[in-house]
């Protein structure tokens, strides 16, 4: 109980630490590694999850597939155009809500091998891009590029959890265990002068990330302490202007409810964890979108960043 206090404590001060963005350049947080980027009409979405299966149904090994309903609510694109989705692992809660925003926007869902799979398995494999490393993809105002990386090694902190390809021959097939890691990508994004990077699990290959500068890190940080000097290698080669913490909340827990935090993620030992490596990078948050207030109906809707 008190870690969870001092984990809420900690995201609530990291919330008021500006990200200074360009004029017209959105950034919302969907909870988990999850994020809707938007610029000049145009949205992409990056590992989103909103369904949220509960605990119950994994333990009772029930299909984890998209909620309409979550859907419906959470993956809103605001009258965008959606451009794609993209996808840097496999696991259930970066991928599950994939198929479903492709469908809906009948746009491209980037990813590796495994997500191709997992498309063909909603019928949805024209609309499947198996990404190549390092290739930049143009997607409106956007430039998307993939770097080959690698997923934290959580248990015992030396095995990656349902490691492997997405296994799987049909939806109701589709239980926790069948969502296979798959090929992991570190994703760059350049848009409005600035580029951003998702790494969605606290590993790296470092031979692969290249020393590109980049101006905000959504650094998935629930597995970073399994990996030996996670912030010395990444921060090196990234130098962001900003680290932008994510995959810290509870991804059991239903958005609109109680937020809950991942076991010992010790959000309040981050801005020193950071500190120690790099004197220029600031650290913050988003506020998870079922915590933004709602619009005006007579004022426009404002960044949440």
């Amino acid at each position: 109980m008190a870690s969870s206090r001092a984990d809420a404590d900690a995201v609530r001060a990291l919330e008021h630490v500006p990200l200074a963005l360009p004029e017209g350049l959105e950034i919302s947080w969907i909870g988990v590694s999850g994020y809707r980027i938007s610029y000049a009409g145009v949205a992409l979405f990056v590992d989103p999850y909103v369904s949220r299966a509960p605990l119950r149904d994994v333990l009772l090994r029930r299909p984890l597939l998209p909620d309409p309903v979550m859907v419906d609510r959470y993956l809103d694109a605001g009258g965008a155009e959606v451009a794609g989705v993209l996808v840097g692992h496999t696991h259930f809660d970066h991928a599950v809500d994939a198929p479903a925003i492709a469908r809906r926007h009948r746009c491209g869902a980037y990813g590796s091998a495994s997500l191709r799979r997992l498309m063909a398995l909603h019928g949805l494999a024209e609309l499947a891009v198996e990404v190549e490393p390092y290739r930049r993809y143009e997607l409106g105002p956007f430039v998307v590029s993939f770097t080959p990386s690698r997923h934290s090694r959580l248990i015992l902190g030396r095995k990656v959890p349902m490691a492997g390809e997405l296994c799987c021959e049909q939806l109701d097939g589709l239980r926790m265990g069948a969502y296979r890691c798959g090929q992991v990508w570190g994703i760059r994004i350049e848009v409005a002068g600035i580029a951003l990077y998702h790494q969605g699990s606290a590993d790296l290959i470092d031979d692969a990330l290249r020393a590109e500068p980049v101006d905000l890190f959504l650094a998935g940080v629930a597995g970073r302490g399994v990996t030996p000097r996670y912030w010395e290698r990444v921060l090196r080669r990234l130098d962001p202007r900003v680290v932008v913490a994510t995959h810290y909340d509870d991804f059991f827990k239903p958005l609109g409810g109680p937020e809950g935090f991942t076991a010992r993620v010790k959000l309040d030992e981050l801005p020193d964890e950071i500190a120690a490596v790099s004197r220029d990078a600031t650290v913050a948050a988003l506020r998870r979108v079922d915590r933004l207030p709602a619009p005006s109906a007579s004022a426009p809707r404002q960044p949440p960043a």
